[in-house]
């Protein structure tokens, strides 16, 4: 098994960089390459739908980014201990119908050993927006990582 630094148990630091390091992939839009921040058997809740396993992870990430146009993530570390972390965050993505939305959710995060993440659990809330209300575009730049992300 590789191990996906950094690994449980968390500091301060090392929480922060797991969150960067999901904040990036997730913005790569990749499914495959999210996927393999999760265990094999890895147990998610998002919204109302349940998944497991990263074939199922692939396949929903797939979908969501069908749907979920020029989506764009900011994520920010709100606790840890041991090997969980818990998460808010907000992203912005447009409909096919050309309408944007911005999302708030919390997600709650477990590892196993190795750093790969064994259960998520998110729940989120959309939220129409216009193209003038956007604040969200594209992967964080560096020079902002670490920074948390105001709730609007």
């Amino acid at each position: 098994m590789t191990d996906r630094p950094p690994l449980p148990p968390f500091t301060r630091e090392t929480a922060a960089r797991k969150v960067q390091a999901a904040e990036d992939a997730w913005n790569t839009r990749d499914p495959h390459k999210v996927s393999l921040a999760y265990s094999e058997d890895s147990v998610w809740r998002n919204r109302d739908t349940f998944l497991t396993g990263r074939a199922e992870i692939v396949a929903f990430l797939t979908a969501k980014w069908e749907r979920e146009r020029e989506y764009a993530l900011r994520k920010d570390l709100w606790a840890f201990d041991g090997n969980r972390i818990a998460v808010r965050f907000q992203y912005e993505c447009q409909d096919a119908d050309g309408q944007w939305w911005r999302s708030y959710g919390n997600e709650l995060w477990e590892f196993d050993e190795h750093g790969l993440m064994t259960r998520r659990e998110a729940s989120i809330n959309d939220v129409p927006i216009g193209e003038r209300e956007r604040r969200i575009f594209g992967p964080r730049p560096e020079a902002e990582h670490g920074q948390s992300f105001p709730v609007q």
